[in-house]
């Protein structure tokens, strides 16, 4: 049985877009029957398609849609900063991915001596200096000084440092930094002075460095930035969320210039000890350079990551106005919700599948035009096959299309993720290289996409794509390409 991918199938739909063809009802969530299309004319009816390897969704045969002219409304990319597993230089962090260095280490910031998993991508020698005062330093979690110093990183990156800010209008400069957990070191350190010595103990900086928003407001105050200030909190599909809706403000209006991205500092003893307790983590204490391992048939779960990645986004009148270095495009993106289970996602892949197709249709491509996908790849045994499923119902032929997983080598960075990986796509899309899927040792037989395999490769990127799905049943899929004036 065929389907139609498009978004607006998804729910109580009884029209189609074709005049041929036919395509499943939905009450809610349940196919109730399919419903037959007839077709006006010959040009329109089903014709046999030769496929590759995979078989995925049928697709109307449409010619590619033409994408975004006015230059108040493209999107582009001017500035990125990232704290990683592998430091804060980005060529630095993207040569060690390319080399397919892994990033996980015992953990060594708590004493983890005593859990079933010792293991994690916790970042070591981390240094504020330059971007954070001492008295801050010290009071600060680490969720939001990796924040400070990514965001005044990618604020550096695209040119617009304090003194450039002082001679700009900063109500129209915006920042929206989300984060997963917030500042759980500085909640857990509250609770447990609470417990043990009573509620007079507890911080007056443990409210206030605990909540989510923190990190878009700290970057604001830091910076003096007055334009649109949020944050979002969707799990670890949080940085897309953030850049789908920064770049919705630039092309409404509402500012020139958006500070985007995820921030998350979740290697703490009860950060790691809540994963233990929902069975999602690796175990592999004795290799664990090997346990973050997508789509290979011995995966165990997911290595705990932590960092932050952040992009100036800008509208592309903006950037040529104060002659900006153009990084790459920001094409699209969209959101959805599996409407599930809490932690498992869709074994149909179908909230990922249309979270693709309204992604690309707000980026106005096709999926043809698409040769690179950054994958969630969790290494999950549920998640990174429901993603592949996804994908195969969007993409008629991959043979053209390359697909890696950047957390084999750096762990799930959770609400940090996307924004790490997005600017491991831009750098894809920068360099013609593609960094490998480490740990690639038996493959899933579902998995018939190149997954660039333990070695890099060489690869030109016509439009890469960057998934992220969260607990709660989150999806979100932004669009990236090299920018064409």
């Amino acid at each position: 049985m065929s389907s139609i991918t498009y978004s607006n199938l998804i729910l109580k739909k009884r029209e189609s877009r074709v005049n041929g063809g036919s395509h499943l009802q939905y009450n809610g969530l349940r196919a109730i029957e399919t419903v037959k299309l007839t077709a006006n004319s010959a040009s329109c009816k089903p014709k046999a398609v030769k496929c590759g390897r995979i078989r995925a969704m049928a697709s109307p045969a449409v010619s590619a849609p033409k994408r975004e002219t006015d230059p108040k409304k493209r999107v582009v990319i001017t500035g990125m900063g990232l704290v990683s597993v592998f430091g804060s230089d980005i060529d630095n962090f993207y040569n060690k991915l390319l080399e397919g260095q892994s990033g996980i280490s015992l953990i060594d910031s708590f004493d983890a001596s005593n859990y079933s998993v010792r293991f994690a991508g916790q970042i070591r020698d981390f240094s504020s200096e330059g971007y954070i005062d001492g008295k801050n330093d010290r009071r600060l979690d680490n969720c939001w000084r990796y924040c400070l110093v990514a965001g005044k990183r990618a604020l550096d990156d695209a040119n617009l440092g304090q003194q450039v800010l002082e001679t700009m209008d900063k109500t129209r400069i915006g920042v929206l930094v989300g984060s997963g957990m917030g500042g759980l070191k500085v909640f857990s350190d509250g609770v447990e002075a609470l417990l043990q010595r009573g509620y007079k103990k507890i911080s007056p900086f443990f409210i206030p460095y605990s909540i989510t928003n923190m990190g878009s407001a700290l970057l604001a105050i830091e910076t003096g930035l007055m334009g649109p200030n949020y944050s979002i909190s969707t799990a670890c599909a949080t940085a897309n969320h953030s850049f789908c809706a920064a770049a919705n403000h630039i092309r409404r209006g509402d500012a020139d210039i958006m500070v985007a991205g995820g921030t998350e500092a979740g290697v703490t003893a009860t950060g790691v000890g809540g994963f233990i307790a929902c069975r999602a983590l690796s175990q592999r204490n004795e290799d664990y350079g090997k346990a973050s391992r997508p789509w290979d048939t011995n995966r165990d779960g997911f290595v705990v990551g932590e960092g932050s990645g952040i992009l100036v986004m800008e509208s592309l009148e903006h950037a040529l106005k104060r002659g900006a270095n153009i990084i790459a495009e920001y094409l699209g993106g969209a959101v959805t919700c599996d409407a599930h289970h809490m932690t498992d996602p869709r074994p149909d892949g179908l909230g990922v599948s249309s979270c693709i197709t309204k992604g690309l249709l707000d980026a106005r491509i096709s999926p043809e035009e698409v040769n690179y996908i950054n994958a969630h790849a969790t290494s999950t045994l549920a998640g990174d096959l429901a993603e592949v499923n996804a994908i195969k119902k969007v993409f008629k032929d991959t043979s053209e299309i390359k697909m890696n997983g950047t957390k084999s080598m750096i762990g799930h960075g959770l609400g940090a993720a996307g924004g790490i990986e997005a600017i491991a796509t831009i750098k894809a899309i920068k360099t013609g290289w593609l960094h490998p899927t480490i740990n690639q040792y038996e493959l899933e037989p579902q998995v018939t996409i190149d997954t660039v395999p333990n070695v890099k490769k060489q690869h030109e990127v016509n439009v890469g794509i960057s998934n992220s799905f969260g607990f709660g049943g989150h999806n979100s899929v932004v669009v990236f390409a090299p920018y064409k004036p």
